[in-house]
């Protein structure tokens, strides 16, 4: 299905190197984004962002473009690539160390009034709480266009008061959490600004929050699992693809209907090696 929606990930790349196998994949909450929305059908994705000139970064570009990801606005420069070195147990990922983002998280992606004017083309941005883009959020509110943010699971409460006031759509992580304090703690976070919060929670599925209601839906089977490592990524992108989609063509989105979309996409990408696959084998 081909949707009318034109989005950006503006942000974190990284490779996640499986150490068991010594198998490398390309990822990144940004970069997952945009081409979770592509595999999707969005009618146009694009990812904005900092590479490194290494075999790491070298990999994540070739995947992209392998992908037709749009990736004009981007930016290579000379050091490392972000990594993160992980672990499969039971089928969850298992994160066991990183680079502190390579040389992303030396240099920041400062937005100049032609990267706003790009951005305008876009009817939302993603972003997260790996990108270092915090500072950039204003600009880009400004600009009018919509911005969804992942705040995962570590993110702390002046962090969130300091950046959920610049984000539409916030998602984070609450597997560890019981539902009434999820409930709670979105409730918390839509008071803040966000139109929409929505909490994944693993295996047993999300809640999410619009302000006047929560909407409970469950993880979907999946035929064949390879790994969680994309699960949360493509959820909040399937929505999101799906709902500014029923906005766009002039519908009443059915949040409901979106969410039990949203959870069948990832349901597929749990299939996939990786976060969405081009593993390569790599030395230390």
């Amino acid at each position: 299905m081909k949707y009318p929606v034109k989005v950006l990930g503006f942000g974190d790349n990284v490779v996640d190197k499986y150490e068991h196998l010594k198998i490398m994949y390309p990822g990144g909450n940004a970069v997952n984004f945009a081409v979770y929305a592509k595999k999707f059908g969005a009618e146009r994705s694009a990812y904005m962002g900092i590479f490194g000139n290494d075999a790491a970064g070298e990999h994540v570009i070739s995947s992209l473009q392998a992908e037709d990801i749009e990736l004009v606005k981007c930016i290579q420069v000379i050091g490392e690539n972000g990594a993160s070195k992980n672990t499969v147990i039971d089928g969850d990922r298992v994160f066991l160390e990183s680079n502190e983002s390579g040389i992303r998280g030396d240099m920041r992606y400062v937005l100049s009034r032609f990267d706003l004017e790009y951005i305008r083309q876009f009817d939302l941005v993603h972003s997260g709480n790996y990108c270092f883009t915090e500072r950039e959020l204003p600009k880009i509110r400004r600009a009018g266009v919509p911005i969804s943010f992942d705040f995962s699971d570590d993110s702390t409460k002046e962090y969130f008061e300091m950046v959920a006031p610049n984000v539409d759509f916030a998602f984070l992580s609450c597997s560890d959490m019981a539902e009434e304090e999820i409930r709670e703690k979105l409730a918390w976070i839509h008071s803040l600004g966000p139109a929409f919060v929505c909490a994944s929670r693993g295996a047993e599925g999300c809640i999410a929050f619009d302000g006047e209601r929560y909407y409970l839906q469950e993880a979907l089977p999946v035929a064949k699992m390879a790994d969680t490592m994309g699960a949360g990524d493509s959820l909040l992108t399937a929505f999101l693809v799906s709902f500014l989609s029923a906005k766009k063509e002039g519908k009443t989105a059915d949040i409901a209907d979106c969410l039990k979309t949203a959870a069948a996409f990832a349901s597929e990408i749990c299939g996939i090696d990786g976060a969405w696959g081009y593993g390569v084998h790599y030395e230390d």
